[in-house]
């Protein structure tokens, strides 16, 4: 990176090209009198794995860790990166492009890094100026519409959380203790810093599932529409597994009807319906 003023604005997945094509040269042509250097990382999905495993690849194919880069960048006061919409790389996304073991670019791996800085996303006041002025119509609605919403309540992520503030700067490792009472070690260290905070919850699967299969025939009692919402603020590696219970839920009679043949074809419903189909 040269010495001079940068913004990084970066190459990912989902952002299509057309936007890049389009508003890189106006962002670069607004910057060119000021002296700002306007340069391009590639942590697409794509990039991120190439990134990573470069033992596998000769020298001239190798690309450097773009992500990383930026990620000691963002925790800078100076830092200027603008982030495009990245894909969130569950599983199913992952088989398409690289073997199962290539577990370390599992999940939304940008999301966390890029914004351990100070990130903006607030809408421009212009903006909100003109969405008060110009609302956008919802249409009639009709009195005989029905809506309903239910949580778990227990045994649930929110119910089951407990944090702790660390007085001192320590490690801790994170261990999985089973209904025998055999451990396991799923991290062995984690640094953590004086005054920081340790989070940990779980989620009951019998309790997940009989709370799904109750809902599901709420709504078919009801005729309204069965939608789950499970998505906070980026993809987790827990959302495949319980969209999976959710879909188990809808279709149970079906799985239980079938359930041979569908075990038979190595129907994974954590990728959704879709992968029966397919």
């Amino acid at each position: 990176m040269s010495s001079a003023p940068s913004i990084i604005y970066t190459k990912t997945d989902e952002a299509p090209a057309l936007a890049t094509y389009s508003l890189l040269p106006i962002i670069q042509a607004f910057t060119k009198s000021s002296g700002i250097n306007v340069e391009t990382r590639d942590i697409s999905l794509a990039g991120r794995i190439i990134a990573v495993f470069p033992e596998f690849l000769n020298e001239d194919q190798q690309i450097g860790d773009a992500l990383s880069e930026l990620g000691e960048l963002a925790k800078t006061p100076g830092a200027n990166i603008i982030k495009l919409p990245n894909i969130s790389a569950s599983i199913p996304q992952l088989k398409a492009a690289i073997e199962e073991r290539y577990d370390k670019v599992k999940g939304s791996a940008v999301n966390p890094v890029l914004r351990e800085g100070n990130s903006d996303r607030r809408a421009p006041k212009a903006v909100k100026e003109y969405a008060r002025n110009n609302p956008h119509s919802m249409g009639a609605w009709s009195g005989n519409s029905k809506t309903r919403v239910a949580s778990m309540g227990e045994n649930d992520f929110r119910s089951n959380e407990q944090s702790i503030t660390v007085e001192n700067a320590t490690d801790v490792r994170i261990e999985l203790v089973g209904a025998d009472g055999s451990t396991t070690i799923l991290k062995e260290s984690t640094p953590l810093l004086a005054g920081e905070v340790l989070d940990a919850t779980a989620m009951r699967k019998d309790a997940l599932v009989a709370f799904l299969e109750d809902q599901v025939a709420a709504a078919k009692a009801e005729g309204t529409l069965f939608s789950l919402h499970m998505k906070a603020t980026m993809m987790k590696v827990s959302d495949p597994i319980i969209f999976g219970h959710g879909v188990r839920a809808y279709f149970k009679d079906l799985i239980e009807k079938h359930g041979d043949v569908i075990e038979e074809l190595g129907v994974d419903f954590n990728n959704g319906f879709g992968d029966l189909v397919s």
